[in-house]
């Protein structure tokens, strides 16, 4: 029970944290915003196209741009182990007799659930701006996990790069490398048989693509479990390389 309640205490302090600088919360959301209500309308005549596999690009993009922000968030949740570092914060837990695990999955769980109140956000405004998926409300909660788990999975690596460097900026760095390319190299945007040859061989090994299917079928299909299970599989290995990563150095930084 120690850990459990310790974790909680810490999500709880993390949470805490976000309500008085809710800034954290909507920095990130600036660009998925304007992803949404601009570049989808930019490109909405894309959906005229034959083959397009949506009845409007709207309800195509969405689950791209709702990675986009997941995708972004968990990529700077390094920043916040690094802060603790250089505030002091971390030294002092160790030395209290909270549960050394509890003070990483207390990050960890406080990171996804502000993905998941990102995620609401801007589901809440595609619904209103015509995206509704066909699944209804149970196919929302599920778009919803899907994404907090991806969430979950992916700040593993930049928890492991603040751990492992102690710097906000290569966090920064890593995270602003990372997010475009494997963003524009998914089906997060643009459907897999618009791509060029070589860009769909990246995609069909890409994650991101995997998670935005699943997310999709969701939206427009319904709940075809071969593409949602096939991205769950997915999102777990990345979840136990990046996870597992982060482990091992926060054992290295608490003895």
């Amino acid at each position: 029970m120690t850990l459990l309640s310790d974790t909680r205490y810490l999500f709880v302090r993390y949470l805490k944290k976000l309500i008085r600088n809710p800034i954290l919360l909507f920095f990130s959301l600036v660009q998925p915003i304007i992803f949404l209500v601009l570049f989808t309308q930019l490109f909405e005549r894309f959906a005229n196209v034959p083959g397009f596999p949506a009845e409007s690009y709207l309800i195509f993009a969405t689950p791209g741009i709702l990675l986009q922000n997941a995708f972004g968030s968990a990529l700077q949740s390094g920043n916040s182990i690094v802060s603790d570092m250089d505030t002091g914060y971390l030294q002092k837990m160790l030395v209290t007799p909270v549960s050394r695990y509890a003070i990483l999955l207390g990050r960890l769980t406080s990171d996804a659930f502000r993905v998941l109140i990102q995620s609401t956000i801007i589901m809440v405004l595609a619904f209103l701006m015509g995206a509704v998926p066909v699944t209804g409300i149970l196919g929302m909660l599920l778009m919803l996990f899907t994404i907090a788990f991806f969430g979950l999975a992916w700040s593993g690596i930049s928890l492991a790069i603040g751990l492992k460097t102690r710097s906000s900026e290569t966090v920064f760095a890593f995270g602003s490398f990372l997010t475009f390319p494997l963003l524009f190299m998914s089906t997060a945007l643009t459907p897999l048989d618009f791509m060029p040859d070589w860009i769909q061989t990246v995609s069909k090994l890409n994650p991101i693509s995997y998670t935005v299917d699943a997310v999709r079928v969701l939206m427009i299909d319904g709940f075809v479990w071969d593409t949602i299970l096939s991205a769950y599989l997915v999102i777990g290995l990345v979840a136990i390389l990046t996870l597992g990563s982060t482990l091992y150095l926060f054992r290295k930084v608490v003895s």
